[in-house]
């Protein structure tokens, strides 16, 4: 392999099957690779077909998974691809045994190259810039907005409800009407995708209801939000460090450094992570922010082993704790997270259990549960086409890494948690926060999924908010579903 790794976000489509939210993960890497097969694994496929034509990006998905899929028991020994339409299609079909067996929730798809290569860079992408989410009686309201997207600008932020949506006033429909035809119509009526898309919102917040117009553009996500992405939050006196990510990409790493330097000239030893609505994204960023919370750690001291199928095992690699300048040693972490919660998010909890134990505390709600990643197999003859498929295992320095029902009965310490649209994020008086503000000030509360007679129920696996997703997700929308 050459190039970053990530593990990201699941496609939407997983989520849309019930599998509770949040993301999937992925390992990234500029991998290219021609096609063959692995000695450990059997199929036959289907006579060549030259260029990008649907037969022959069927047949090279059939030959790149059965190279590197990290469950090739799983796989069909053959699969016609004639009767599938789509090239994700036939991806899925791949994967359906590991689907049933709760290993690859979606979590194995195709993407853009151009899409993804943006996206990782700098956060680029294009849309109205928030996030949006039904509450319990499938009203719609966002949870998030973006600097410098369309959306703050024209003063809609967390906590707004949308009522309504359409081309111009007249032709606005409410959302209850339009999901009256299932949520597919909500996302119809929210395709921007094209810039200069118009949507005329009739949005309901403090200062009533009201129509206003947006027009969709290209903006960046910031991981770290300007207004509330990193602050020290004054507890009665005590200092506590608040960080919230949005999203793992390569801009995010000097800003973390930022933000833990400040931690760290105030002599911040106890921290708030808020990654409720953190999907993932790259490994290395992963590692660079769980280093910065391991100023004690040893260089010698493991962060994460990655495992690849045994037939792959020479790329096996153990990752040690590395020195960061501006690193900070907590006493005690509160990890926010809900549904939304995945792969690179987990990643960083996981691999802080084994040396924190009880105190590192889950806050909010269970995590989504993907300890796999994937990596990035580009097609040479389509250029566009990048194969996400999951290729490798990540677990801890105790070796721990069986949480695909998430980390909630993993974490030693949790505290149940709603999230509050009502108050904005890094807010003292948050539902989320002032848990997470309690827990680290030694008061107690109610651990997550304690009322629970199993350790996998509705209430330990239910995401604080249902996302609502796009069809067909850009690279964005699969690491922050909800994103238009």
């Amino acid at each position: 392999m050459r190039g970053q790794r990530t593990i990201g976000m699941v496609a939407a489509v997983a989520m849309l099957a019930g599998c509770g939210g949040g993301d999937g993960g992925t390992m990234r890497s500029s991998v290219t690779a021609a096609g063959g097969g692995d000695a450990g694994t059997a199929g036959v496929v289907t006579p060549p077909a030259s260029g990008c034509s649907l037969l022959a990006r069927q047949n090279w998905l059939f030959a790149q998974m059965n190279e590197s899929y990290l469950f090739p028991e799983t796989l069909p020994a053959s699969l016609s691809p004639a009767p599938f339409a789509t090239a994700q299609g036939y991806l899925d079909a791949l994967t359906e045994t590991a689907r049933r067996q709760r290993k690859d929730r979606f979590f194995t798809y195709l993407t853009s190259v151009r899409e993804e290569n943006a996206y990782y860079a700098s956060g680029a992408t294009a849309g109205l810039g928030f996030r949006l989410a039904f509450d319990a009686s499938n009203r719609l309201f966002v949870t998030e907005a973006y600097e410098n997207a369309p959306a703050l600008t024209a003063g809609i932020d967390r906590g707004t409800q949308i009522v309504g949506i359409g081309t111009t006033a007249a032709t606005v429909r409410t959302v209850a009407d339009l999901l009256t035809a299932g949520e597919a119509a909500l996302d119809t009526a929210l395709d921007v995708s094209t810039r200069g898309t118009v949507r005329v919102l009739r949005i309901a917040d403090g200062t009533g209801t009201r129509d206003v117009t947006v027009t969709s553009a290209d903006f960046a996500i910031a991981p770290l939000s300007s207004r509330y992405g990193s602050r020290v939050i004054d507890d009665a006196g005590r200092k506590v460090g608040y960080l919230n990510l949005r999203t793992f990409i390569d801009t995010a790493d000097d800003q973390l450094r930022a933000a833990f330097a400040t931690f760290r000239a105030q002599g911040i030893t106890e921290v708030i992570v808020d990654l409720r609505y953190n999907g993932g994204g790259l490994l290395s960023t992963a590692e660079t922010f769980t280093d910065l919370l391991g100023a004690n750690r040893s260089t010698s001291d493991v962060q994460a082993y990655t495992t690849f199928r045994p037939s792959l095992s020479s790329r096996n690699q153990t990752r040690r704790f590395q020195s960061e300048a501006q690193a900070i040693a907590p006493t005690r972490i509160a990890f926010i997270g809900t549904g939304q919660t995945a792969s690179a998010s987990e990643y960083v909890i996981n691999a802080l259990i084994p040396y924190l134990r009880g105190d590192l505390a889950l806050v909010g709600s269970n995590t989504y549960g993907k300890p796999v990643g994937q990596i990035a197999i580009d097609n040479p003859s389509c250029s566009d086409d990048r194969l996400r498929p999951v290729a490798v295992a990540l677990q801890n320095a105790a070796r721990q890494g069986d949480y695909f029902d998430g980390l909630a009965t993993k974490v030693e310490a949790s505290c149940q948690a709603t999230d509050d649209i009502t108050r904005p994020l890094g807010d003292a008086g948050e539902a989320s926060v002032r848990t997470a503000l309690s827990w680290l000030a030694g008061r107690g509360c109610t651990p997550i999924g304690a009322s629970a007679s199993t350790s996998r129920t509705t209430l330990l696996s239910a995401s604080a908010r249902r996302p609502l997703l796009a069809a067909s997700p850009n690279a964005a929308q699969r690491e922050m579903p909800g994103l238009y």
